[in-house]
């Protein structure tokens, strides 16, 4: 299967990548290969999971706005709707 997957640089340095096809399947990494990697897990992910509301980021201690806005928009999912899930 091809699946179309975007990598661009994020505002902390890191690499965002997304699949536009799949609503909500985004990730990152320190390079564009680590990114890459991080969004091949997250695809497995998301096929895993019927409500296709799956958010993957790699283990660090920030994600970037870009990012974190981006998937919480696909998701369909309302920013006061995430701090509560997250505190």
């Amino acid at each position: 299967m091809n699946i179309k997957v975007l990598v661009e640089p994020g505002e902390d340095g890191y690499f965002v990548a997304h699949v536009p096809a799949l609503k909500s399947c985004w990730s990152q990494g320190k390079t564009k290969a680590e990114a890459l990697e991080n969004i091949r897990e997250a695809i497995d992910l998301y096929l895993e999971h019927q409500d296709g509301r799956v958010i993957v980021f790699p283990l660090h201690n920030e994600v970037d706005r870009y990012t974190l806005k981006g998937a919480l928009r696909d998701a369909d999912i309302q920013i006061e709707e995430f701090l509560k899930e997250v505190k």
